[in-house]
């Protein structure tokens, strides 16, 4: 069964030349999490502070908050990519870290090589990849540029061939950092409904995302954090009009609705 359980889990980084700058201005920054002192007397950036999180098979989190506020450092954790420096993090399950679309690609070789390169990143297998090759050449749209290197791309692009591989995968932990944009409307309308069944095929998903139509669609709870630490955690409209304000949070009521009510349709109802 897959699970996500911390227990007053902190992250912290230490500025070992703290010494040799001011400390004034980033202080008195409104991002990134508090600067304080570790137990050698060495300055730390306390990236997150005390994460107590339980996650369940079926739990689906959005996380808001400024840049900066320790979304991405959340994720990162819950990969196993850092440790916590204090506290416990205990993730049970096979997790697929999704923090940008670019990483695990290589601009010198061709598109369908780099379908293979950045499926083996996702932690799926050669053959894997290989049985998925062609549906993603569909999704993606890119024809013959397949063939070209990666380089010859546009950012769009890249985004598509990226957004199609990650799409592809089944993972029982999906941990998301949203990094999608570059792509015309109505690509972005399909890769919705392909991102919409691949959160559907995971166990658990963590999403960090400034797009509250995303959160709408694809989150059912909601997680504010603020300077590193869980500032509010709840329904996701509550957490965004805690965040944002009720007129944002009304956006996403209506957005959850609407989405409620297309997947209540019959297949083929207009």
């Amino acid at each position: 069964m897959v699970s996500i359980d911390t227990y007053n889990a902190c992250v912290d980084f230490p500025i070992f030349d703290a010494k040799s700058r001011s400390l004034k201005n980033a202080m008195m920054s409104t991002a990134g999490g508090a600067i304080g002192k570790n137990e050698s007397n060495t300055i730390v950036v306390e990236a997150l502070k005390d994460i107590n999180l339980h996650l369940r098979e079926g739990d689906r989190v959005g996380l808001v908050g400024h840049n900066g506020a320790g979304k991405s450092t959340l994720l990162r954790l819950l990969s196993g990519i850092y440790e916590p420096t204090r506290g416990v993090a205990d993730v049970r399950g096979r997790v697929a870290p999704v923090f940008d679309l670019g990483v695990g690609m290589d601009p010198e070789i061709s598109g369908y090589e780099n379908i293979i390169i950045r499926g083996l990143f996702l932690g799926q297998s050669r053959k894997q990849m290989r049985k998925k090759m062609d549906e993603i050449a569909e999704f993606s749209e890119l024809g013959d540029y397949l063939s070209m290197p990666l380089r010859t791309y546009s950012t769009g692009m890249r985004v598509r061939l990226a957004l199609g591989v990650v799409t592809s995968i089944e993972p029982e932990i999906l941990l998301l950092d949203e990094g999608i944009g570059a792509v015309d409307s109505a690509f972005m309308a399909k890769a919705r409904v392909r991102l919409a069944e691949m959160v559907e095929r995971s166990g658990i998903l963590v999403f960090a995302s400034h797009s509250n139509d995303f959160l709408a669609q694809l989150c059912n709870t909601g997680l504010w954090i603020d300077h590193g630490e869980i500032r509010q955690a709840g329904l996701v409209d509550e957490v965004v009009e805690a965040y944002e304000g009720k007129e944002a949070a009304d956006n996403v009521r209506s957005l959850i609705q609407r989405f409620h009510n297309e997947d209540a349709k019959e297949p083929g109802e207009q």
